[in-house]
């Protein structure tokens, strides 16, 4: 089996690439989702059996801030993946990274894959688009979640008022193994077992003394409040 992973130097990258063992991980030098050349060239030369595609530009002001880059890297990169593998035309089975972010986030929670979508910033809508441009391919699963690294926040305080049904990176990767284990197409949420809020997960990943804000503190772009998914296809995660 021959899996690739986009993103790779992220991570959720760096979690894939230890639960698939032997994957082939480009660089974004050897393979820039931007480019649809380099693209074909590394996906129509390496043939994979699998395709696992976590290569965004995630950072919300930045997406703000420069759309063009985040619309090249999240929609346009990931529709010349698309295009590659129907062109190689092996039933590549391919898994694209969404996020809890799709979502409003405003008076409700635990949204499940049925809910519908409504982007309250530009990274949120790119995302969103990627899904859109992967249902072109029908071997595909799209994967919403919401991680971080275990690791120090790196942040001096985290919300109190901003909720997550959060789970760690290395957790993900776990979770899409199993997904990817099953074949399993359309999509799919994995989700942690409560919902909790990122002061609670800041101190969970080892940031014992992370200070507290709320979102009236905030001055910024706008950000998805509630991002807790529940899932209707799949099954919890507990966060370890």
């Amino acid at each position: 089996m021959k899996v690739l992973i986009t993103g790779a130097s992220g991570a959720l990258g760096q979690s894939l690439n230890k639960v698939f063992k032997n994957s082939f991980c480009p660089t974004s030098k050897e393979m820039n989702v931007t480019d649809q050349k380099a693209v074909e060239k590394v996906i129509l030369g390496y043939k994979p059996n699998t395709l696992i595609h976590a290569a965004a530009l995630v950072g919300i002001r930045e997406c703000e801030e420069n759309k063009e880059k985040a619309w090249l890297t999240n929609v346009k990169g990931t529709q010349n993946i698309v295009n590659a593998l129907k062109k190689l035309n092996n039933n590549c089975y391919l898994i694209y990274m969404s996020t809890a972010c799709v979502f409003e986030g405003e008076n409700k929670k635990y949204y499940t894959e049925d809910d519908v979508p409504a982007p309250k910033n530009y990274y949120s809508l790119t995302k969103l688009c990627g899904e859109i441009v992967t249902r072109q391919y029908n071997n595909t699963c799209i994967i919403r979640t919401n991680f971080v690294p275990k690791q120090q926040w790196k942040y001096p305080k985290a919300f109190i008022d901003r909720f997550g049904t959060y789970l760690f990176s290395d957790n993900v990767a776990q979770g899409i193994h199993d997904v990817w284990e099953k074949r399993k197409k359309g999509i799919i949420h994995i989700v942690g077992d409560r919902r909790m809020s990122m002061h609670e997960l800041a101190i969970l990943a080892g940031s014992k003394n992370i200070g507290k804000m709320t979102l009236k503190e905030y001055n910024g772009h706008p950000l998805t409040i509630d991002m807790s998914l529940s899932t209707k296809r799949w099954k919890n995660y507990k966060i370890e």
